[in-house]
């Protein structure tokens, strides 16, 4: 996985290889009982029209709100564009939204090529600081992984 962070972290770019189709892909980005699996256990669930809402939910009544946003763009199983405000911290959640776009495209041999961008954080430093390093780059291997192997990361 190739990482490119700005000087100032505004915009976050991540690539990796999966061995799994663009639709694989997507349904594991948009479906909740597959972002529990690698997402930190959160349900993340998508109204997948412009203006619709993204919410990441954790605990065993789904009452701990992690993250929300709004879905400015989806093309399946292409592109998915959303706004992202993280919810899990008090600091985070009083900085302004960012964005987050994630686009799949089918290689050769059953890969694809996942990039996602998460930018706009000018207005949301603590939030870049947070998912940089191994924020997105522990979710995304827990994408791979679980693609790849039918298995969890971790525990």
């Amino acid at each position: 996985m190739s990482t490119v962070v700005t000087e100032i972290n505004t915009t976050q770019v991540y690539q990796l290889y999966i061995k799994a189709d663009p639709e694989q892909i997507w349904e594991a980005i948009t479906q909740p009982d597959w972002t529990q699996k690698y997402f930190y256990g959160s349900r993340t669930s998508f109204d997948l029209r412009p203006g619709g809402h993204l919410h990441a939910v954790a605990g065993d009544d789904e009452s701990q709100e992690l993250v929300e946003g709004e879905v400015l763009e989806a093309d399946p199983p292409r592109k998915l564009v959303h706004t992202w405000r993280a919810l899990y911290d008090p600091e985070l959640a009083g900085e302004e939204p960012s964005r987050v776009t994630w686009e799949i495209e089918q290689g050769e041999d059953g890969v694809s090529l996942l990039t996602v961008v998460h930018d706009r954080l000018e207005g949301a430093p603590k939030t870049a600081q947070n998912v940089s390093g191994t924020g997105w780059m522990r979710v995304l291997s827990g994408l791979k992984t679980v693609l790849e192997t039918g298995e969890p990361l971790a525990g």
